[in-house]
C-alpha cells in the first residue's frame, strides 16, 4: 500500500512537472512571437544582390551586416568595393534611391615596378621572412621606397590576386575584387586603392621621392622627376621629384601616350585587367612565404 502511494505521488510529480514545462513553453512560445523583431524585407532583397563574399571592405564584418547597415543608413551606399558600380546601382533599386553617375570601382596600384635585376641591393636579408621586419632594416635595399617582395600583401589577399614575381608584387586584376585588404599588408605604403575610370590605366610605379641622381643610383627603372611627362599631358604632375596621376583627370588620349612614351625610365605603365603584357615577367608567381 505505502509503495503504490509513492508511485503514485512521482507520478503525479512528474505529471505537475510536465504540465509546468507545457505551460511555461506556452508562455515562451507566445512571447517570441508577440516580441519577434520583424526584419525589414529590404534587407534580404539588398543581402541577396551582394557578392557574399564576407571580405570586409566596407567596414563591417561581412555581407549581411553591411545588408542591414546599408538598409538602415542609405549614406552607406556604395561600400561594396568588390560589387563597384554595378551592385551599388542593384542596392539603390531596392531602396528606392537615385545614385549619381560615376562609381568607378577601386582596384589596388603598387607604385613600385622594379624587379630583383632592376634593384640594387646593400646586403643579402637574412632575418624574419616578412615585409615589416625586412623594412625595420636599413641595408636591406637602396631604395627605401620600393617593393621588398617578401609577400605581405600577398598574405592579406583572400582571393589569390597578388603574387610576388621576380621580387616585385604584382596584382591579378581579373582575380582582384578591390576589398583592399592587400593595403596594409604594405609597411611602405606603396598600395593605393584607385578608381579605375579606364581599363587599362596608365600609373607611376614608383615611390621614389630621391632626386633624380640618386634614383638612377639605386634603381633602373625609378622616377627621376624629370618632368617630361607633365609637359605632355595635365594628367601628370611632379611633386617631390615623383610624378604623379591625377586620376579624375584621367583619359587615355594621344597626349597620356606620348607622356608615357617620353618617360626615360619607363615607370609609366599600364595596369588593369587589358593592361599589355610587356612590363610581366615570365616567371611563375612566387608563393607567399610565412
Amino acid at each position: 500500500m505505502v509503495g503504490a502511494m509513492q508511485i503514485s505521488g512521482v507520478l503525479w510529480a512528474a505529471l505537475l512537472m510536465l504540465g509546468l514545462g507545457t505551460v511555461f513553453a506556452l508562455v515562451l512560445l507566445v512571447a517570441s512571437i508577440k516580441l519577434k523583431v520583424q526584419e525589414d524585407p529590404k534587407v534580404e532583397q539588398v543581402h541577396a544582390v551582394l557578392p557574399n563574399i564576407d571580405c570586409g571592405a566596407c567596414g563591417f564584418a561581412g555581407c549581411k551586416s553591411y545588408a542591414k547597415a546599408v538598409v538602415a543608413d542609405s549614406d552607406l551606399l556604395g561600400r561594396c568595393a568588390p560589387g563597384g558600380a554595378e551592385v551599388s546601382n542593384q542596392i539603390a533599386k531596392v531602396l528606392n534611391l537615385q545614385l549619381s553617375e560615376g562609381g568607378a570601382p577601386k582596384r589596388p596600384i603598387i607604385h613600385c615596378g622594379a624587379c630583383r635585376g632592376d634593384k640594387t641591393y646593400l646586403a643579402e636579408y637574412d632575418g624574419i621572412i616578412g615585409c615589416t621586419s625586412a623594412n625595420a632594416q636599413p641595408n636591406v635595399q637602396a631604395c627605401a621606397f620600393g617593393c621588398l617582395g617578401f609577400g605581405g600583401c600577398v598574405r592579406r589577399c583572400r582571393f589569390d590576386a597578388l603574387h610576388i614575381i621576380d621580387g616585385l608584387a604584382v596584382v591579378d586584376y581579373d582575380k582582384c575584387t578591390g576589398c583592399g585588404a592587400c593595403v596594409a599588408g604594405c609597411p611602405r605604403g606603396l598600395i593605393e586603392m584607385v578608381p579605375f575610370t579606364q581599363d587599362p590605366m596608365l600609373v607611376v610605379a614608383c615611390s621614389n621621392k630621391e632626386n633624380g641622381r640618386t634614383t638612377r643610383s639605386m634603381c633602373k627603372v625609378g622616377c627621376i622627376g624629370c618632368g617630361l611627362c607633365q609637359k605632355q599631358s595635365a594628367v601628370f604632375s611632379v611633386q617631390e621629384n615623383l610624378a604623379r596621376t591625377d586620376y579624375e583627370k584621367y583619359s587615355p588620349d594621344e597626349a597620356t601616350e606620348t607622356a608615357r612614351q617620353k618617360c626615360p625610365t619607363h615607370c609609366i605603365v599600364f595596369r588593369g585587367k587589358n593592361a599589355p603584357r610587356e612590363n610581366s615577367s615570365s616567371e611563375q608567381p612566387a608563393a607567399a612565404q610565412s
